[in-house]
């Protein structure tokens, strides 16, 4: 892949890396979107699923649901796009702000995440809050209770209608203002408020690439679109890295 001399200037002179992540750099480990390939699930509309009204109607189906998910994200694995990232760390300050919730940053090494989302991994009582992180991976299993107060135990994850939490969410936007450069991998940009997070670096006067398999509502706002499977580019973009620092 050719990178443009304007942007190998500005991996050259950057300090601050900002990685904004969708459902796109998942896939390549095998996670598909939430609407994907999941047999008898795909008979529910995603409102039963993941929201609250949902979840308090059928809890346990909501509860098998993602013990079905959390089964896939557990037999996945970080592919190469993620772990680029997580080495570019020996270069820049990177920060990662993702909308995904399977943990596969955290897993491939990153240090600094914001998970606007949520993490499947994580569950917590509705009624108290407290954390609650016994979940056998068992799809059968029906939902749990909390040991403290009695209430049902939900995964950490937004739902529909639910607001982001807000220190993900404002430690986003702070990572935005401060770039230098951020990369917008694996997805469209269609999921509002997460997707104010590129065009407030954009409007902080970060230099904006886009990493896709496709043109998207994005493209409009990147200087760089970089078109194709997210771990290939970012090897690339790593490799580069690497020349470039062995030479200044």
């Amino acid at each position: 892949m050719e990178f443009s001399t304007k942007f190998i200037n500005k991996l050259k002179y950057a300090k601050k890396l900002l990685f904004f992540t969708g459902a796109g750099i998942s896939a390549e480990s095998g996670i598909s979107t939430f609407r994907g390939v999941d047999g008898i699930w795909n008979k529910m509309k995603p409102e039963e699923l993941a929201s609250i009204d949902g979840f308090m109607k059928n809890p346990d189906i909501v509860w098998q649901w993602y013990q079905h998910r959390r089964q896939i994200v557990h037999d996945s694995k970080p592919n190469a796009g993620h772990l680029s990232i997580a080495e570019l760390e020996n270069y820049y300050d990177v920060t990662v702000v993702t909308e995904n919730v399977d943990n596969l940053h955290r897993r491939a090494g990153s240090s600094k995440i914001f998970e606007l989302h949520g993490n499947i991994e994580r569950n917590y009582c509705i009624d108290c809050k407290a954390p609650f992180n016994d979940t056998k991976l068992n799809e059968e299993s029906g939902n749990p209770k909390c040991k403290e107060c009695g209430g049902r135990i939900r995964p950490d994850v937004v739902w529909f209608g639910e607001m982001l939490p807000q220190d993900q969410f404002s430690g986003g936007q702070s990572s935005a203002e401060s770039s230098d450069i951020c990369f917008v991998v694996g997805t469209s940009g269609l999921v509002y408020p997460a997707a104010y997070i590129p065009i407030e670096a954009k409007q902080a006067g970060a230099f904006i690439v886009e990493i896709n398999i496709d043109y998207t509502e994005m493209s409009r706002f990147a200087d760089e679109s970089f078109i194709g499977k997210s771990a290939s580019i970012l090897t690339e973009l790593l490799a580069e890295v690497k020349r470039i620092k062995a030479t200044t």
